[in-house]
């Protein structure tokens, strides 16, 4: 049963890199180490940024979105997310009322999830460059849209005690409390690459680095005050409604490296619920998918940055041939290019791929493919039958350079309604898209 009172809080800030994630981190990490059990949870599609919170907060991070989920997902996703913990933190994408243009508290707005649920905003400035012109912004932040509330502000990247001083007074003087200020310092930030930060299974010490982070947030976020802010509206009828993504099988086998770690918690647990076994295994280990499985899935990831060892992994892909030959395979964005028959890598080299499908892609010349997707399926898959309708996004740096000649899986549109022609090809029993699926449409 959600308590009666849940408390909670969402981090925002005006623009994209302001210091989001690290100002997030740091306050799981310091309120995990005072014996506090949290939970947390990223607005809009990512898969980097949740991974950090769950290595910080030791619990599943679900992603809240407000355009592709439908609302009693959603509802159920915030219930679970608040039933369990003492306290959670919903770290916002983007700025706090960027969105696309729709139906009002459905447009993939942070600013929706923060409405929908009465949270309370604490307010992530990046004060590099300005003192007292912060406190324009807040104070337009504070009054933009009226069922959002500012309810504090953390200073970021100030560069002096005398410059904290003039940011500080000039916020407070608005009547907006400052509930932490970090210093501008190069070596809190994590290290990012073109799809986001560098992930958290690849840092070579995790544990240092989010003692790290626990050492920041006790030493710069006022702690006691940013609990005392937090609240919500969250009640335990919202933990029964919508139902989750039908599994596409009883035992999935489950490509699980670094080349492939792109799956959305929401979509695992919601197989998991319905009975579903996830089986996982490695293609960069040359590891076949088990034969004991009904289905195999590749999710997305950075097979670019792998593509030699992929090609070279001859077990792997004699493996998966004889899997698809019986049994559904369904590739996502990066699984997706390695079932095509080569992938050209940053450095222009062709590497050739495992050719259940015909198309090529290329990363050697980046291009930017960014943006929520409706698909409705053309063909039967592991994602549904024809007909079906699917809400999720794009958001990779390849692209087809040929496209084979299998037939399209999908017909696609953009998250306005603009129909973007077909995507994705299906032969016999195996499939793909660059289309991370997130919810069915409803």
């Amino acid at each position: 049963m959600v308590d009666a009172h849940p408390r909670g809080l969402m981090l925002a800030a005006p623009r994209s890199g302001a210091g989001k994630t690290t100002v997030t981190l740091a306050l799981l990490a310091a309120l995990k180490r005072r014996g506090l059990d949290i939970r947390s949870a990223k607005t809009g599609p990512d898969y980097i940024d949740p991974a950090f919170h769950s290595a910080a907060t030791g619990r599943p991070t679900y992603n809240f979105d407000s355009w592709a989920m439908p609302l009693g997902l959603l509802d159920r996703l915030a219930a679970q997310t608040a039933e369990t913990a003492d306290l959670f933190v919903v770290e916002a994408a983007m700025g706090l009322f960027d969105r696309i243009e729709g139906p009002v508290g459905r447009r993939g707005a942070p600013a929706d999830i923060a409405a929908r649920y009465q949270l309370p905003v604490l307010l992530v400035l990046d004060v590099s460059g300005q003192a007292h012109s912060a406190a324009a912004i807040a104070r337009g932040f504070a009054n933009h849209q009226p069922d959002v509330r500012i309810g504090g502000v953390i200073i970021n990247r100030f560069g002096s005690e005398r410059h904290l001083r003039m940011v500080k007074g000039a916020i407070e003087e608005i009547g907006l409390p400052v509930l932490g200020a970090m210093p501008r310092d190069p070596t809190l930030a994590v290290k990012e690459r073109h799809l986001g930060l560098v992930q958290i299974d690849e840092h070579p010490d995790a544990p240092a680095l989010l003692t790290r982070f626990a050492e920041i947030g006790e030493a710069h976020l006022d702690l006691d005050r940013i609990i005392a802010l937090a609240g919500a509206n969250i009640t335990s009828e919202m933990s029964e409604s919508q139902r989750p993504l039908t599994p596409p099988g009883q035992r999935i086998a489950l490509a699980r490296d670094m080349a492939f770690t792109f799956l959305y918690a929401h979509i695992v647990d919601g197989w998991r619920a319905q009975g579903a076994e996830l089986v996982p295994f490695s293609p960069l280990a040359n590891e076949a998918p088990p034969d004991d499985c009904d289905i195999c899935w590749l999710p997305g990831g950075y097979p670019e940055l792998h593509a030699g060892r992929l090609a070279s992994a001859e077990h792997f892909k004699a493996g998966l041939r004889r899997f698809a030959a019986t049994r559904p395979v369904h590739g996502e964005c990066g699984g997706y290019m390695i079932l095509g028959e080569s992938l050209v890598d940053g450095e222009g080299t062709i590497h050739a791929m495992v050719g259940l499908l015909g198309h090529s892609t290329s990363y050697a010349k980046r291009r930017l493919h960014l943006g929520y997707r409706r698909a409705k399926l053309l063909r039967p898959s592991p994602l549904g039958e024809s007909g079906t309708l699917l809400r999720g996004h794009e958001f990779h740096y390849a692209s087809v350079i040929a496209p084979g000649e299998d037939e399209p899986l999908a017909e696609l549109s953009d998250g306005e309604g603009k129909p973007l022609g077909a995507g994705g090809h299906r032969r016999g029993n195996v499939s793909g898209t660059f289309f991370h699926v997130i919810a069915l449409e409803g």
